[in-house]
């Protein structure tokens, strides 16, 4: 059966911007976690009607549900032309137990480390000429393998991170670009704990923000996860007790602990259930 092409959102681009409090008062004493680019409903429904086809069609029960699904890991380092601005080498094997750490159905595996000293991609940003040439040049292995990109991208970015549904669309842009001082143990506190790569590869596992569809999410169907608790909108710090959508269908606290929402690395901890087993279905439908 001939269906019709659908349109996808592409990129989703995770940043962070200098407190609005702070720079009225001429300082910049933290930064808030913030996303420019979410899905429009036509877009979310454009990629989830895909989702469901391809999981009908390709996708499947994991093989063994005792084992951990491999994924090799290609990371890329980007400094300056002059060499400077790298993490350590200690801080990405850290990122890497952050992340085997944060999924308990998959296995991260370093396969090989390449250096790049080049002004234009040290700072390349979202969507920028500079990533597409980074990525083009740089990117390794097939739908199943994890491209990082560390970069100090500028702008008060955190990272961004693409979709399992853009692969068919353009593979070499398939990945995510982090923050190197993001990296655990780095300067962009509080976001120095390497959950910033967690909530990227979450998106690159196929999930959307908690907070997708706010309090509208029975009508929207929000984050298509039936166990996060609607969420009117991001949260930010750590604030325990926050109830922003009572009286919702999907009633409760809000998943303030979630890698997918916005709150601060040390208070992120946990992916839920209905969480993992969409990003299981989208691994088989995408990259298995």
């Amino acid at each position: 059966m001939k269906r019709k092409p659908l349109f996808f959102l592409g990129l989703l681009v995770c940043s962070s911007l200098l407190s609005m409090a702070a720079f009225g008062q001429g300082k910049s004493d933290r930064i808030t976690r913030f996303c420019p680019i979410n899905p429009s409903e036509n877009e979310r429904k454009s990629m989830e009607a895909d989702f469901n086809f391809r999981k009908s069609v390709f996708g499947k029960s994991r093989p063994n549900p005792e084992a951990k699904t491999a994924i090799p890991v290609y990371v890329h380092v980007i400094r300056t032309s002059s060499g400077g601005g790298a993490p350590s080498s200690s801080s990405m094997n850290q990122q890497i137990t952050v992340l085997n750490n944060a999924y308990a159905n998959y296995s991260f595996s370093v396969v090989s480390t390449d250096y790049s000293n080049n002004n234009s991609w040290y700072t390349a940003g979202y969507g920028s000429t500079a990533e597409k040439q980074m990525k083009t040049a740089l990117r390794k292995g097939g739908a199943n393998a994890l491209n990082i990109y560390y970069n100090n991208m500028g702008g008060g970015l955190l990272g961004w991170a693409t979709f399992p549904s853009d692969y068919r669309r353009s593979p070499s842009m398939d990945g995510v670009v982090i923050l190197y001082s993001s990296l655990p143990g780095g300067s962009a506190a509080p976001y120095n704990l390497g959950d910033t790569a967690t909530h990227e590869v979450g998106h690159w596992m196929g999930l959307y923000h908690t907070f997708q569809g706010g309090c509208a999410r029975q009508a929207t169907g929000g984050d298509a996860v039936s166990d996060t608790p609607a969420e009117r909108s991001a949260a930010y710090g750590c604030p325990t007790g926050r109830d922003s959508c009572t009286g919702s269908k999907f009633p409760g606290l809000d998943p303030i602990t979630n890698f997918m929402d916005y709150t601060d690395d040390s208070c992120m901890n946990s992916f839920s259930a209905g969480q993992v087993s969409r990003m299981d279905a989208q691994w088989s439908s995408y990259r298995g």
